[in-house]
């Protein structure tokens, strides 16, 4: 008798050429697939329902979300070994024909799991409404994401509160963990702009405020800092109260695209160049290049993917950062060119974001009772199944992060820059 895990690995042959990747275990125990391979678990019919319902990617992650399939293990290395598997044996799903659509209908039918659409999993999706990348409508979308709570990313990150990839200068030295990673980041940008006492920063995008407080504290910088989320804003007017630093931050709850006047020393962009939007980057670039007097500095920290993926996926762009783009390195560079900066240095991070992301879910696997109370079970999941998709994506170079550092140069095409750039990473300034 055919049982009901060798059923969908006949049903799975046909769209992958060269057998299953995984390994299945159904709702009645039974099992089917290379005995090697990654177990993927189907704990109910639901599973198979929400699937027929919503095929691909975001089907799956919704069943993920709901309790309806696991990965057995750990997450992360299951799915780098999915990957891995697809990878050495040459594997590829193929778009499902109508031969295709019929039978996994017959499949479904005969296991019972025809059905109503079952509800979406607890965490909202997002649904943006207005025009793409229109004041209104990117204010919901950083909302959607960076609103969560303060007390979740409070958990999640060290007490700087960055939430951008950090820079590891001494992985696996005894001690070095992610809060040294960041402050070394941080390091690493101010040194990068010239900061210096009384320079005047503007840090667009600021997240909870970990540069705009670092360059005031360490470089006695005045940094004019803005973000799109509520929530980041008084949390940043609260350190600034706390560290004293009234006289050197300010903090606004703008767009960049409302900032009027110029004569930054510098501007920082860090990991927000993504919320900006394929259309609306020339114009981002312009306005930075506005802002800066001449020789001034420009660091855009930004991840990037392939032409074929300028997007986070279906999942990413549903449930953690929507209306997000991503373009090659080669394009961005060549965008703020266009606009009249000079771009001067490239620094690739990708391998820095993977040990930070990693670190991430570390934190998440070891405080997830504290997450789950926080949120609930499913939005804990959506963020188990982000970090480590996204962690394994940097591993792999499906995507990457950069630091392009840029200057908008004098009359007669000065830079005001040194010959070298040794003091970027000297120990000591």
């Amino acid at each position: 008798m055919t049982t009901t895990a060798e059923r969908l690995a006949r049903l799975l042959e046909r769209w992958f050429a060269g057998g299953v990747p995984v390994r299945l275990r159904t709702w009645d125990g039974s099992e089917a697939g290379p005995p090697d391979a990654p177990v993927v678990v189907l704990h109910s019919r639901r599973a198979l329902r929400r699937l027929l319902w919503r095929p691909g990617e975001l089907g799956l992650a919704q069943a993920y979300i709901a309790g309806d399939l696991d990965i057995e293990g750990d997450l992360a290395e299951g799915l780098g070994a999915v990957w891995r598997s697809v990878r050495e044996r040459g594997l590829s799903p193929a778009a499902p024909g109508p031969g295709e659509r019929v039978a996994a209908l017959a499949t479904a039918l005969r296991l019972g799991a025809i059905g109503p659409r079952p509800p979406e999993p607890g965490p909202a999706r997002a649904r943006l409404r207005g025009p793409l990348h229109s004041t209104a409508r990117d204010r919901a979308a950083i909302s959607h994401h960076y609103d969560l709570s303060n007390d979740w990313y409070a958990l999640l990150l060290d007490d700087s509160m960055a939430y951008s990839c950090g820079y590891w200068t001494r992985p696996g030295a005894p001690g070095y963990g992610p809060a040294d990673a960041q402050r070394d980041k941080l390091e690493l940008i101010c040194r990068k702009l010239a900061l210096a006492p009384g320079a005047h920063l503007l840090d667009v995008g600021c997240g909870w405020g970990s540069l705009a407080l670092y360059a005031a504290r360490e470089f006695e910088a005045r940094v004019t800092a803005v973000t799109l989320s509520r929530q980041q804003r008084d949390f940043v007017r609260d350190r600034v109260r706390e560290q004293g630093l009234q006289d050197l931050v300010e903090v606004d709850l703008r767009h960049h695209r409302e900032m009027d006047g110029g004569g930054f020393d510098a501007v920082a962009a860090v990991e927000m160049g993504e919320h900006v939007g394929r259309a609306e980057y020339p114009a981002f670039a312009r306005h930075l290049h506005a802002l800066l007097r001449p020789e001034g500095r420009l660091l855009v920290q930004q991840m990037s993917r392939s032409c074929d993926a300028p997007g986070g996926g279906r999942f990413i762009e549903s449930y953690i950062a929507p209306d997000m783009h991503m373009r090659p390195l080669g394009e961005t560079v060549g965008l703020l060119e266009a606009a009249g900066l000079e771009v001067r240095a490239v620094e690739s991070l990708r391998e820095h974001y993977a040990r930070t992301i990693a670190a991430w879910h570390r934190t998440l696997e070891e405080r997830w009772a504290a997450f789950v109370a926080l949120e609930g079970e499913q939005t804990a999941r959506v963020w188990r199944l982000y970090l480590a998709g996204s962690g394994l994506a940097f591993a792999q170079g499906r995507m990457g992060v950069d630091q392009i550092l840029a200057v908008r140069t004098g009359p007669g095409g000065s830079a005001g820059m040194g010959a070298t750039p040794h003091r970027w990473y000297r120990d000591d300034r």
